[in-house]
């Protein structure tokens, strides 16, 4: 009864690795589908959810109350997904999302640049029909794996501030060059083992506390009433609902209230300090 998110490097066998690791496993397994699932039970535009779930949005779009939504949907969807265990979550920042939990197993796949190139030219070349004797044309590849990293490094920092290259994000890190794919899915499948037992309510709470935030900041960015004021958190513990922001919070109250599973709202105003108070 664990978790396992997979965080790749383009060419480091992430999607193959993945479902593996899955399959072995009995697991499901969850990638770009579940922001189609989410796009759909909200009512929203699958295209730019998707857009946001892949690539690096302009920052100032970060500041647009739709942008705003679209990202608490694509959060709400991982914790979903996740919510009865026994999935491998591949990328959507669950490394972030499901931190502190104790059963979920936070995996980082890496390789060599050089190494990464290599598989990704040799992949083109059998996908396409090219013989050997034309490969494809090294420099292109290389640019298509550097432009893919740049892109996941700036959407993590993006969405979560936070660098998807620091080791604490990570429960294992594994390089991909070293022996051959087998061996990786086996060391995977060996950690999750061990962490499976690690479950606890505790922990599945804490997934629930985070997916309930999750469903009402989606509602508070959603409803006509609300979409405009500013919310700077939102938490929940068991039920009970806290949000943290500006003035006029009593206006948040009813909408965060109808959500489901929501037994209580509290709310906690942030003082808005005068101008001349920042002299």
């Amino acid at each position: 009864m664990a978790i396992v998110t997979i965080s790749h490097q383009l060419g480091s066998g992430g999607g193959e690795v993945a479902h593996a690791v899955a399959e072995r496993l009995g697991y499901r397994s969850v990638g770009a589908e579940v922001l189609a699932e989410a796009a759909q039970r909200y009512g929203l535009v699958e295209e730019r959810l998707t857009r946001l779930g892949e690539a690096k949005p302009a920052f100032l779009d970060r500041l647009a109350a739709e942008t705003q939504t679209y990202i608490a949907v694509m959060q709400s969807a991982v914790y979903e997904a996740v919510r009865d265990d026994d999935v491998v979550v591949l990328g959507r920042g669950g490394q972030w999302l499901l931190r502190d939990v104790p059963h979920v197993l936070r995996v980082r796949l890496i390789a060599p640049f050089e190494v990464r190139v290599r598989r990704l030219a040799e992949a083109f070349t059998s996908g396409t029909g090219r013989p050997p004797s034309a490969p494809a044309p090294q420099h292109a590849v290389a640019d298509l794996v550097r432009r893919d990293d740049a892109d996941k490094a700036g959407r993590l920092r993006y969405l979560y501030d936070r660098d998807i290259n620091d080791p604490r994000l990570y429960d294992l890190m594994v390089n991909t060059a070293k022996g051959d794919q087998e061996g990786a899915i086996d060391l995977i499948v060996r950690a999750a083992q061990r962490t499976s037992s690690l479950a606890t309510p505790a922990g599945r709470q804490l997934i629930a506390d985070r997916a309930l935030a999750a469903r009402v900041l989606v509602a508070l960015l959603s409803d006509e009433d609300t979409r405009g004021y500013h919310h700077d958190r939102v938490e929940a513990s068991a039920g009970v609902v806290t949000i943290t922001g500006g003035a006029s919070l009593e206006v948040v109250e009813p909408v965060a209230r109808r959500v489901d599973g929501v037994r209580e709202v509290r709310t906690v105003e942030i003082p808005i300090l005068p101008p001349s108070s920042l002299v």
